[in-house]
C-alpha cells in the first residue's frame, strides 16, 4: 500500500528504486550508496578524532600547562584598544574606507553577474592578489565566478582593514606596526584557502577520495600535536628523508677543537695551495651550521674550500638546561676567542679573516669591538657579515614586540622548559613572520588535503632548530633588540664601553632584498658604523637564498656600489646590478686580504689533533628527540 506522496511504506528506504523521479532515496543507485556510505564512515571518524583532540586540548588548558603561550603572549589588547578608539575618533577615515570598501562590492558583484550571465564576458577585478601570493595559484580561483568572488570579497574585507589601520592618526609609530602586523596576521588565518568548504582544491579532493583526506588530515593533526606533546609541531617536512651527515653536511673535514659551547671544524684542503690566512666561520647559535653545507651543489663550504681557503667553522653545542647561565659574553670568549687560539695552533697565524651570519653576526661586531678595546685588533684581519645587524633601530617585524611583557613571556616560557627557549619556539617566531609561505600554506596541506610534506633539503633544515641559554637569549633582546646598546656606544661587555666607530678592520656587509628577519635598511645601519673601510652588497631574495646561492645555480642577482651614502635609498639609487651569485665579488674581497699561498693544511696535522671526522656531534643533537641517559659513541677522527 502506498501513502499519497508515492512512497511505498513496506518498502525497505535503504535499496534504491528504479523510479528515478521518486522523492527520497529512491534515485539512488548502488554505487551511490557505497560511496554515501564511504563518505559518511570517514566523516564519522573524522567527527570522533575530532572529540578526541578537542578534550585533549581542554585538558591542557584546564591543568594550565606552563609551556603553553598565554592566550595573549604580545599583551596587544591595549594596542587593539588604541587603534580602534582613535579610528573611532576620525569619522573621515572611517566614511572613506567604508564608501572605497562599498564601491568594490558593487564592482564585484557587477562583474559576477556578468560572469554568470554570459561566460565569456570580459570583466575587470575589483581587487587582484599582490605578486607572489600562493594562495590563489588554483585556477579555480580566477576561472570559477563563485570561487573568485569568494576570493576578492575576502581581498576587499582585507584591504579595508589594512586600510584603517594603516592610515589612522595620532598613534605612535611602534604601535601601528604591531597592530598592522597582528591584523595582517588576523586575517590571513581567515582566508578562505583555510577552510575546507571555500576551497576549491579541498573540495575536489574530498570529492575525488569520498572524505579520506579529512580523515588523514585529522591524524596528521594528532600526530603533530603528539610530536609537540599537546602543542602544534606543524610537519614542513619528511624529516626521514635525509640525514645529517649522510646527504647534508658531507665537506670532508676534522673536529681539531672543542670545548663547553662549541666544537671547531677544519676543512679537508682540496687545492694544491692554499691562502695563507685561514677564514673562520660563525653561524648562528640559533640554528645548525649545516645551511652553508646543507648539500653538495649549493654547499658554501665546499665552495669555499674549493677557492683555495684554510676554512674552519664554529659548531655551536645544542643546549641543555645544564647551559643555562651562558652568558653572551661566554659566547664570544668560548666560542670567537676559544677558535681563533685553537686556529693559531693549527696553523701558526695569529689573525683570520672572520665571517659572522645572523646573531652570530652581532657577536661579532661586538666582538672586535672589545678587541680594538684591548689592543688586540689585529687578531681579526678583516670581517664579513651575513644578513647581520649591529643597529637595530630599523630591525623589522620582530622589534616591535620586544618590551618588558615580551621579555617576561619568554622567560616564563624559558623557566618552564628548565632555563632553555626550546628550539620549536624559534621556528614558530620565524615562520610566524612568514606564515602563509610558512604555516598556512602546510594547515592546507597536511590537514585539510590529508597529505604527507614532501622531503626537501632546506625545511628539514629549517625544522632541525636548537636551543638557546637563558642568560644569552634575554641579554641580548634586551641590549640589542630593546636597547640598540651597541650601535649607540652604551653596550658595557667584560670591563670595556664599545665603540664600532673605533674598529678600523676592512668590513664587508651583506644584506638581502627581501629579507624579512635582517631587513637591508637595517643592516646598512650597520655599514656606517664601522670606523674602517666598509663595502656593503646588496643580494637578491631572503634571509637565506640571498645568502646561499651557489654560482653556477645562476639564480637571483646582486647589487653593489663603491660608495656609502647617508641612507640605503641613496645607496640604491647609485648601485649597479649583477646577475648571478654574490660570491665571486665576495672571494675577490677575500683574496687582497688573505695573504700569499702556502702549502695545504691537512686537518690534524698542526699542534691539534683531530677528534672526531666533521660533522662532529653537536650538529646531530636535535631539540625535539627524546634525551637519553645514555653515553654517546665517540665517533672515530
Amino acid at each position: 500500500m502506498s501513502d499519497t506522496s508515492g512512497n511505498d511504506k513496506n518498502k525497505d528506504p535503504g535499496k534504491p528504486d528504479d523510479k528515478a523521479d521518486t522523492p527520497g532515496w529512491a534515485g539512488f543507485s548502488e554505487k551511490e550508496f557505497d560511496a554515501l556510505d564511504k563518505v559518511s564512515r570517514n566523516l564519522m571518524q573524522a567527527s570522533l578524532k575530532s572529540q578526541h583532540l578537542m578534550s585533549d586540548v581542554m585538558r591542557k588548558a584546564i591543568e594550565g600547562d606552563p609551556v603553553l603561550p598565554n592566550a595573549d603572549p604580545f599583551h596587544s589588547a591595549p594596542e587593539f584598544q588604541e587603534v580602534w578608539a582613535k579610528i573611532a575618533e576620525q569619522p573621515d577615515l572611517m566614511m572613506q574606507a567604508q564608501a572605497d570598501l562599498m564601491k568594490g562590492y558593487i564592482d564585484l558583484w557587477s562583474n559576477t553577474t556578468k560572469r554568470m550571465m554570459t561566460s565569456d564576458s570580459p570583466t575587470t577585478p575589483a581587487i587582484s592578489p599582490e605578486p607572489g601570493d600562493k594562495r590563489w595559484r588554483s585556477a579555480d580561483w580566477s576561472e570559477n565566478p563563485v570561487f573568485d568572488a569568494i576570493k576578492q570579497s575576502y581581498l576587499l574585507n582585507q584591504h579595508f582593514m589594512m586600510g584603517l589601520v594603516g592610515s589612522v592618526d595620532g598613534i605612535d609609530e611602534r604601535t601601528k606596526r604591531k597592530v598592522e602586523f597582528l591584523t595582517k596576521q588576523m586575517t590571513d588565518a581567515l582566508s578562505p584557502t583555510n577552510f575546507a568548504l571555500t576551497n576549491p582544491d579541498v573540495l575536489r579532493a574530498t570529492m575525488e577520495s569520498q572524505g579520506e583526506n579529512l580523515t588523514r588530515g585529522l591524524q596528521n593533526l594528532l600526530d603533530d600535536l603528539a610530536a609537540g606533546d599537546g602543542r602544534l609541531a606543524l610537519t614542513q617536512t619528511d624529516t626521514d628523508g635525509f640525514k645529517v651527515g649522510r646527504d647534508m653536511a658531507t665537506t670532508p673535514g676534522k673536529v681539531v677543537f672543542q670545548n663547553d659551547l662549541m666544537e671547531l671544524i677544519q676543512y679537508a684542503p682540496t687545492t694544491e695551495s692554499v691562502k695563507a690566512r685561514p677564514l673562520l666561520i660563525a653561524p648562528p647559535w640559533i640554528n645548525k651550521f649545516y645551511i652553508m653545507d646543507l648539500r653538495e651543489k649549493n654547499s658554501m663550504i665546499r665552495w669555499l674550500v674549493d677557492q683555495g681557503f684554510t676554512v674552519f667553522l664554529i659548531s655551536w653545542v645544542n643546549p641543555g638546561p645544564e647551559l643555562k647561565d651562558k652568558t653572551f659574553e661566554d659566547y664570544m670568549h668560548e666560542g670567537l676567542f676559544a677558535a681563533l687560539h685553537a686556529i693559531e695552533a693549527a696553523t701558526g697565524e695569529t689573525s683570520v679573516n672572520a665571517v659572522g651570519y645572523c646573531v652570530a653576526g652581532t657577536l661579532l661586531s661586538s666582538a672586535m669591538a672589545w678587541l680594538e678595546a684591548e689592543g688586540q685588533s689585529e687578531r681579526i684581519a678583516s670581517a664579513t657579515f651575513f644578513a647581520a645587524q649591529s643597529d637595530f633601530e630599523k630591525a623589522g617585524d620582530l622589534l616591535i614586540f620586544i618590551d618588558d611583557v615580551w621579555l617576561k613571556e619568554i622567560e616564563r616560557i624559558m623557566d618552564s622548559q628548565g632555563g632553555v627557549l626550546d628550539g620549536r619556539s624559534m621556528a614558530d617566531t620565524f615562520n610566524l613572520l612568514r606564515s602563509n609561505d610558512l604555516v598556512w600554506s602546510f594547515v592546507v596541506n597536511n590537514y585539510l588535503l590529508g597529505r604527507q610534506p614532501q622531503a626537501f633539503d632546506l625545511l628539514f633544515w629549517n625544522a632541525d632548530q636548537t636551543r638557546m641559554p637563558k642568560a644569552l637569549h634575554l641579554w641580548y633582546l634586551d641590549n640589542f633588540y630593546k636597547n640598540n646598546r651597541l650601535a649607540k656606544g652604551e653596550l658595557e661587555l667584560g670591563g670595556h664601553t664599545l665603540d664600532l666607530g673605533a674598529v678600523k678592520t676592512p668590513v664587508y656587509i651583506q644584506a638581502s632584498r627581501e629579507d624579512h628577519i635582517a631587513p637591508y635598511p637595517s643592516v646598512y645601519r650597520a655599514a656606517r658604523l664601522f670606523g674602517g673601510p666598509a663595502r656593503f652588497m646588496m643580494a637578491g631574495s631572503g634571509h637565506i637564498a640571498g645568502v646561499i646561492n651557489h654560482p653556477d645555480a645562476k639564480k637571483y642577482q646582486y647589487w653593489t656600489n663603491d660608495a656609502l651614502p647617508e641612507t640605503v635609498e641613496d645607496w640604491i639609487g647609485g648601485a649597479s646590478e649583477h646577475p648571478g651569485s654574490w660570491w665571486g665579488d665576495w672571494r675577490a674581497w677575500l683574496f687582497d686580504r688573505s695573504g700569499d699561498d702556502v702549502p695545504p693544511r691537512t686537518p690534524g696535522d698542526g699542534k691539534l689533533k683531530a677528534i672526531r671526522k666533521a660533522p662532529g656531534r653537536n650538529v646531530l643533537v636535535r631539540s625535539d628527540a627524546k634525551p637519553s641517559k645514555s653515553a654517546k659513541p665517540e665517533p672515530a677522527a
